[in-house]
């Protein structure tokens, strides 16, 4: 990902670098020193949340600041508030904040190049002359300019995280705090500040007040989810984006079908073992200073249906869709094609969450369309008192490999650059071309290891967790050494980003 301007040169903290395990170090020995005197180890994290997001560009530091300053003061002013007029307006300033802040740095070039679509697409002889005329800005088309500045790293996230507190507030489901810099420790605790999970504040901040000490347990598992999401991401996620994913979908023209078939599924594992990658470090890291996060997955691919995959697919974010915004349209309160209306709107605007594009948009309409045809099936069925169409564990098999079938299709628009390069992989794998030169049995065997993760039992996962959490520390520290030595001589040259740093 680029780098934002006046970002400190070499000093951008990545989760899966030796300066964040040097970071993570440093503020585990402060922290637990000082834990003592309450205001002064949140203080400690709070300054390394600052700093940690300060490497990526220290003029952001105004942005999340300001943000920060807005929803504790509408929270504030919400909760003191008895008049219900009063309460919606303080609301209405925080959403509309929070949104334009959104819009501002992360949809304005989206929505001029789309004006520049739409003249491109009327009539050049009569209706683009004057429509290019009316939205001439100071001599030039609006279409055409471009606002020069990068995206916030983890904007969307933090600001899907601080609207949460005054929602609630307003829901009544929280009482406000009065202590400011711990609702800035919240919303910038660096674990999930950059990629989620999107912590509520009804979640975190009794946590930050109570700070519960760190078990032996909650150590041991906070190490083992440290170790197995740097592998998941070095070894699975890295190694198939350089070694194939990349090129299947910037050059789809010199693979065969086959390779783009595997490319797709290649990619399916790799965002997977990415992101939640991320998010077991995030959790883990966490759990080393005392604080607990919900999990952000859960064997996704294994879902029988959409309904099911969105249930373990980003939990965080498609848990606050549904909380925030699909049952604030109205859920499925009102009939069922306003029902079905919520689910296509809910899952558009959660495309356009992840980017600003039209590919992210047919993403997310992708699966709106398909969780509404779902629930229409479903109420059909259900209307005419029959069973599920497919049972049994053949129909479970059958339904899980549609499922992962149809999510893989959506990826494809989600990875690819444009949407002629979606439809140029599309349109390859329609090709039903043979041969398979780059699929060697190295990357076959990693996304066969990848996909493995799926097919572990969730009570062996466990077993192998309180195992490691019941060695000695010293035991779990040279393991987690031994995997970070193996990591480092597997690991690509460059340092990869996550992928969900970009959203």
């Amino acid at each position: 990902m680029p780098r934002s301007p006046g970002a400190a040169p070499g000093f951008t903290v990545l989760f899966n670098s030796l300066e964040y395990i040097a970071f993570l170090l440093a503020v585990f020995a402060l922290y637990w020193a000082t834990v003592r005197f309450a205001r002064v180890a949140l203080g400690v994290l709070l300054a390394a949340s600052l700093i940690f997001y300060a490497s990526w560009s220290p003029y952001y530091l105004l942005l999340i600041i300001a943000s920060s300053l807005v929803d504790f003061t509408m929270g504030g002013a919400i909760g003191r508030s008895a008049s219900p007029g009063r309460r919606k307006v303080f609301l209405w300033c925080s959403v509309v904040y929070n949104l334009g802040v959104l819009a501002a740095f992360k949809y304005a070039n989206f929505v001029l190049e789309a004006l520049g679509d739409l003249v491109a697409l009327i009539d050049a002889e009569l209706a683009a002359p004057l429509l290019r005329t009316a939205l001439t800005v100071d001599g030039g088309f609006v279409g055409d300019a471009r606002l020069d500045f990068l995206l916030p790293v983890g904007i969307s996230f933090f600001t899907f995280q601080s609207m949460s507190y005054t929602i609630d507030i307003y829901r009544r489901r929280l009482e406000p705090i009065a202590d400011y810099p711990r609702y800035l420790l919240y919303v910038s605790f660096f674990p999930q500040l950059v990629a989620g999970p999107i912590v509520r504040a009804r979640d975190l901040l009794p946590q930050l007040k109570d700070r519960p000490p760190v078990t032996d347990a909650m150590g041991g598992r906070g190490l083992f989810l440290i170790g197995l999401g740097l592998a998941k991401k070095v070894i699975v996620a890295d190694y198939l984006a350089i070694n194939l994913v990349d090129r299947v979908f910037s050059q789809p023209d010199l693979y065969s079908s086959v390779e783009l078939v595997v490319g797709t599924y290649a990619y399916a594992v790799q965002i997977y073992c990415d992101f939640s990658g991320y998010s077991d470090i995030a959790i883990g890291s966490a759990l080393l200073l005392g604080f607990r996060f919900p999990d952000n997955f859960a064997a996704p691919y294994r879902a029988e249906n959409l309904q099911a995959f969105w249930r373990r697919w980003h939990i965080s974010l498609s848990t606050w869709l549904r909380d925030y915004l699909y049952i604030s349209l109205g859920g499925s309160r009102r009939g069922a094609w306003r029902t079905y209306r919520n689910l296509m709107l809910t899952m558009v605007l959660g495309g356009l969450w992840h980017g600003a594009g039209w590919n992210f948009l047919i993403w997310g309409a992708l699966h709106g369309g398909a969780l509404a045809a779902q629930r229409a099936w479903q109420r059909r069925r259900e209307a005419a008192g029959r069973k599920p169409l497919l049972r049994g564990p053949v129909g479970r098999a059958v339904a899980i490999g549609l499922t992962f079938h149809y999510v893989c299709f959506a990826w494809i628009f989600f990875r690819a650059p444009t949407f002629e390069a979606a439809w140029a992989v599309l349109d390859g794998i329609a090709g039903a071309t043979l041969g398979a030169p780059n699929l060697g049995p190295t990357l076959l065997a990693v996304l066969l290891a990848g996909a493995a993760t799926h097919a572990v039992p969730r009570g062996l996962y466990d077993r192998v967790v309180q195992g490691f959490a019941a060695l000695p520390v010293q035991a779990q520290a040279l393991g987690v050494i031994a995997v970070g030595l193996a990591l480092r001589d597997m690991a690509s040259a460059d340092v990869v980003p996550f992928i969900y740093f970009q959203f």
